[in-house]
């Protein structure tokens, strides 16, 4: 197979079976990124080497960047979006917390860079494998965050970023678990230039660095202004979430997939809703099949879109589920799952919850509001493999108990 995956062809439709990784690269290249400035770490290095590979053969126009390290990375990638290019990088685990400081000022700047990140469990000790505390540990930077499940979904995630990105001028990640998806080949549809070029037109900012035109970024703000500068930065990722929706349907309209905020899978009349992220997702939705053929009332939700978090289509499709049990590959030190957390604040903090004073008690819901028992579980850290046996026992201990015995719940571990 050739750096850029082995070509099949089924009348005007053409696949390549390609890695998670080369997805990414995919992906940009069909954005038509301008710059790319990236440091190589294991498992995000080969996203890079294709991108260098298509720069040099002449098959992507883009200016490559070989840095010292990733905090360089971002500051390339910062410099190259004030200035109006389409810019991209990729890293993994540490790399990524030693790009933390660039991360603010990329999200402060409004800049929309997207870059390609592959979890990795965060050291000591040293590990190469999947886990999603790097990411989430980047979770209120201000850049928007996808988590995906399948190669496929990766590459037009990364299409779909560069257009979200560039309509709320915030940055995006589009995250992968290292390995499961990184590295393991699957057939995905190489979608049309010309369709991407309509679809993702030029990146045209009113304002950047122009030697033309000074201006001044990046300077110091007073008291009297800095507070609007982040509230402005709010009500963007507030817009993100129906942004990221609108995006995603127009996607579906052009290619003829859509991936949505968040995706339901067999809910109706489900006892348990088990909630999941990237690749065990997949594993689930085999175990649901198969509990259900049994008569065991189970169904998934999985959640795409982390940051901005989308509360109310979690709510939405969460509703009258009588328990629900969160699956989390990371752990909030001293809290518990960090996607449970995110479950849990949806779900007990709407919008609106209480009636003070109503005489009916201090629990009367004047809004509907659907709190059931949230069940929250910690598995596959460090890349440990979440086959289907951890997710049966996921399932069985939330249907027999009214409530968690524990506030984490841990699957697998050797106590």
């Amino acid at each position: 197979m050739s750096a850029a995956g082995h070509i099949l062809r089924g009348g005007n439709k053409v696949e390549k079976v390609v890695t998670g990784n080369y997805a990414v690269s995919w992906g940009t290249r069909l954005s038509r990124v301008q710059v790319i400035a990236a440091y190589p770490i294991t498992p995000q290095t080969s996203i890079i080497e294709l991108l260098a590979n298509f720069c040099a053969g002449g098959e992507l126009d883009a200016r490559f960047i070989k840095v010292e390290s990733e905090h360089s990375a971002m500051a390339a990638c910062i410099g190259a979006s004030a200035a109006g290019a389409r810019a991209f990088t990729a890293t993994s685990g540490q790399g990524l917390l030693l790009m933390h400081e660039l991360l603010h000022w990329a999200a402060g700047a409004r800049l929309p860079i997207v870059m390609g990140t592959v979890n990795r469990a965060v050291g000591p000790a040293w590990s190469v494998w999947t886990e999603q505390n790097d990411t989430l540990s980047q979770r209120d930077t201000g850049w928007l965050q996808y988590y995906c499940e399948a190669n496929q979904e990766v590459l037009d995630t990364v299409i779909q970023a560069y257009k979200v990105a560039e309509r709320v001028l915030l940055p995006v990640m589009v995250i992968l678990d290292a390995f499961v998806l990184s590295h393991t080949s699957e057939a995905v549809d190489i979608p049309d230039q010309d369709k991407v070029d309509s679809f993702l037109p030029p990146y045209r900012p009113e304002l950047k660095l122009d030697i033309n035109a000074p201006r001044a970024f990046g300077a110091m703000m007073t008291p009297e202004h800095y507070m609007e500068m982040r509230y402005k930065m709010q009500k963007a990722m507030e817009e993100a979430v129906s942004v990221v929706q609108q995006v995603d349907e127009e996607f579906g309209e052009v290619f003829g997939r859509r991936y949505g905020l968040v995706e339901p899978y067999r809910l109706e009349g489900a006892e348990v809703a088990v909630v999941t992220s990237g690749t065990i997702t997949s594993t689930s939705r085999e175990v649901i099949d198969e509990l259900r053929e049994q008569g065991v009332k189970v169904g998934l939700l999985k959640v795409r879109l982390f940051r901005p978090f989308p509360a109310t289509a979690v709510r939405q499709a969460l509703a009258g589920v009588p328990k629900v049990a969160v699956i989390d590959r990371n752990i909030s030190f001293g809290h518990g799952g960090i996607f449970a957390q995110e479950v849990k604040s949806a779900l007990y903090n709407p919008s609106t919850t209480l009636r003070r004073g109503s005489g009916q008690g201090s629990g009367h819901r004047v809004d509907g509001a659907h709190r059931p028992p949230i069940f929250g579980f910690i598995a596959g850290l460090g890349g440990r493999d979440v086959t289907p046996e951890p997710i049966k026992e996921v399932i069985n201990t939330t249907l027999a108990n009214d409530a968690p015995l524990e506030e984490i719940l841990w699957i697998g571990v050797k106590k």
